[in-house]
């Protein structure tokens, strides 16, 4: 791919900077062939830009910060930050683009399922003005089955939310340093980028992209990750669970008082020959006490959410840092939001 084929400005007064975040998290196989990767695509794609790599782990238990720290020792435009434990699949690469110092940031996965040649694609759109560039998964080369409640998730989240959101929209993206500042106001324990970009976003454009399938490495992604990530998006964007609640708990109590009303009225005209009976008694029990554990569940889970922000806890704690210029403790302050003192 050739610099005259992106058409792609050459700025020859000011050299940009294009900040990249990989957040890892037991990457052994996949750091140094993406860290080449995306070497070779800023020589040959983007020569008029300089460009600062920055891997944030997240405590991984396998060789990553090994390689990692190789990585380092031989370029110093290579950057790495790692977490004294592991901080969640958000807070992490959240904290990581905060940390980023470049005029745009580009974030994507270890594990080549964003594709590096998707780069140029997004700074030219940036230097055409936009402030955000993402990528969306049109198609994947992931289990059919997976991709399939991926979907269904989307459109019920979208439908659900009073916000607008992003399907298939994983966070791989450009963004302005404009709006890595706004990230940086933010003040939000815990974050969610997907619905931060459709909420608080600039103007963007939405470039298509089949996803790969990983280049090596077994996902960390779960089960309890991917409910975690529903949940988290559902009680920070949604009223629905809560109104339908509410809805509910009104239609049944009002059901519950006529079936009441009716079987009074029944014995009192039929007292010696109208037997009330369990049956009744035990379907309404079951089917109220159903209903009602299910919207205490939800209700727990706006709950967490809510006291989660409210301890304003640190998105991570950092062990150590490569590559990063030193600086002293009032200068790099002790902010809750952005990390611990380092």
């Amino acid at each position: 791919m050739s610099r005259e084929k992106n058409n792609l400005p050459v700025s020859p007064d000011v050299q940009k900077t294009i900040s990249i975040l990989v957040p890892c998290y037991n990457e052994e196989e996949n750091v140094v062939p993406l860290s080449d990767a995306i070497r070779k695509t800023f020589r040959e794609d983007l020569p008029a830009y300089r460009y600062e790599l920055i891997f944030i782990d997240n405590c991984s238990t396998d060789h990553t910060q090994e390689k990692l720290a190789g990585l380092c020792a031989g370029d110093p435009d290579i950057k790495a930050i790692f977490n004294v434990k592991n901080f969640g699949q958000f807070n992490s690469p959240y904290y990581g683009m905060l940390q980023t110092t470049g005029d745009c940031t580009v974030l994507l996965a270890a594990d080549f399922q964003d594709p590096v040649e998707m780069i140029p694609k997004f700074v030219k759109e940036w230097e055409a003005g936009y402030k955000i560039v993402i990528g969306i998964k049109t198609t994947s080369k992931e289990n059919k089955i997976m991709y399939f409640l991926r979907s269904c998730y989307y459109k019920l989240i979208k439908r659900l939310s009073n916000v607008e959101q992003i399907e298939h929209f994983t966070g791989f993206g450009l963004y302005d340093k404009s709006f890595i500042e706004v990230l940086r106001n933010l003040d939000d324990p815990t974050p969610f980028l997907r619905g931060i970009v459709a909420e608080l976003g600039y103007k963007r454009k939405e470039i298509p992209y089949e996803q790969p399938r990983r280049r090596a490495g077994k996902t960390s992604n779960n089960f309890y990750k991917l409910y975690d990530a529903a949940m988290l998006s559902i009680t920070s964007y949604t009223k629905v669970v809560l109104r339908l609640a509410t809805i509910i708990g009104f239609i049944f109590s009002a059901i519950s008082f006529l079936i009441a009303l009716v079987y009074l009225i029944l014995k009192l005209i039929f007292w010696d020959t109208f037997p009330a009976g369990t049956a009744p008694i035990l379907i309404g029990v079951f089917l109220m006490g159903s209903v009602q554990i299910f919207f205490i569940g939800f209700l727990g889970e706006y709950i967490l959410n809510m006291n989660t922000r409210i301890m304003k806890r640190p998105l991570v704690i950092e062990e150590k840092r490569l590559n990063f210029e030193e600086t002293t403790k009032e200068e790099r302050g002790n902010d809750k939001t952005t990390g611990t003192e380092k």
